[in-house]
C-alpha cells in the first residue's frame, strides 16, 4: 500500500515539474535522483514514470533518458491547407519539394479523380515543416487536363490557393484514416525512429461536383492526436428497427 501511495506522489510531482517548470525536450530527474529523493525503489520510480509515459507527457530514448513530450497538435479533418493549419495555431509553416511529376497515376487515383485510364495528373510530393520541425509528408494527385500550366515555371507554393484562384475552390472531402509504422525513408525525413507510427490521412478533394486532388498525407504519431466532433444523429437509431418483427 505505502509503494502505490508513493508511486502516486512521485507521478503528481512530475507532472507539476512539467507544467511549472520544464519544457518540452527537456530531462527528467533521473531515477537515482528520484530514488533518494522519495526513499523508493526504481521498480517504484518505473511505475510513477510508466503512468506519465502511457498518457503521452513524458518519452523514454534508449540509452538517453526520460524526456518532457513534444506537445502533440489535435489532427482536425477540415478543408484546409497545411499552411493555413499551422498559422492559425501560431506556427510558422514551412516546405520543402521532394518530387514532382507529369505522369499517368495509378489505376485507384485515376478512378478517384474519375480520369480515363490514361489521363495525365500533376504529382508532387512535399515535406512540411511547422516552427522547423518536420511534421508530415505529402503526396498529391491533381488532374492535369482541369490545370494547364499547373507546374509553370513551379508548383504553386499552395495548392488549395491555386485551386481557388483558377476557380476551382475546394468545398468537400472524403478522408481515410489509418495506422502505419514509417519505413527508413519516411522516417528519415520526419526525422523519428524507423517504425515509429504515422497517422495516414488519405484524401479525396472536391470543388463542388468535381474531384481535384487525392492526396496521401504521414503525420507523425508523436506530434498529433487525432480530434473528431461527434454529435446525434439526425433520425435517432432504435435497436428495434433494425430486428425482423417476428
Amino acid at each position: 500500500m505505502i509503494a502505490n501511495v508513493k508511486y502516486v506522489e512521485i507521478s503528481t510531482y512530475l507532472a507539476d515539474l512539467v507544467d511549472s517548470r520544464l519544457s518540452p525536450g527537456d530531462r527528467i530527474p533521473s531515477e537515482r535522483a528520484l530514488c533518494q529523493r522519495f526513499g523508493v525503489s526504481r521498480m517504484t520510480v518505473r511505475q510513477a514514470v510508466d503512468v506519465l509515459v502511457n498518457e503521452g507527457v513524458l518519452v523514454r530514448q534508449q540509452g538517453r533518458g526520460t524526456f518532457v513530450a513534444q506537445q502533440k497538435l489535435d489532427l482536425q479533418l477540415r478543408i484546409t491547407s497545411f499552411g493555413q493549419e499551422m498559422r492559425m495555431r501560431g506556427m510558422v509553416p514551412s516546405t520543402k519539394l521532394l518530387e514532382t511529376d507529369e505522369a499517368v497515376p495509378p489505376t485507384h487515383i485515376a478512378q478517384a479523380l474519375a480520369l480515363s485510364e490514361d489521363a495525365k495528373t500533376y504529382y508532387v510530393r512535399r515535406l512540411r515543416y511547422a516552427d522547423d520541425v518536420p511534421m508530415c509528408v505529402e503526396e498529391s494527385w491533381l488532374p492535369h487536363a482541369l490545370l494547364p500550366g499547373f507546374f509553370d515555371p513551379a508548383p504553386p507554393d499552395s495548392l488549395y490557393g491555386d485551386l481557388q484562384v483558377r476557380g476551382f475552390r475546394p468545398t468537400w472531402g472524403e478522408d481515410t484514416i489509418e495506422s502505419v509504422n514509417l519505413d527508413r525513408a519516411q522516417a528519415a525525413l520526419l526525422d523519428v525512429e524507423v517504425g515509429a507510427a504515422s497517422i495516414v490521412v488519405t484524401r479525396r478533394t472536391f470543388a463542388e461536383d468535381v474531384p481535384v486532388e487525392f492526396a496521401v498525407s504521414y503525420y507523425r504519431g508523436d506530434r498529433y492526436k487525432l480530434w473528431v466532433p461527434i454529435a446525434q444523429p439526425l433520425s435517432p437509431i432504435h435497436p428495434s428497427s433494425t430486428q425482423r418483427k417476428s
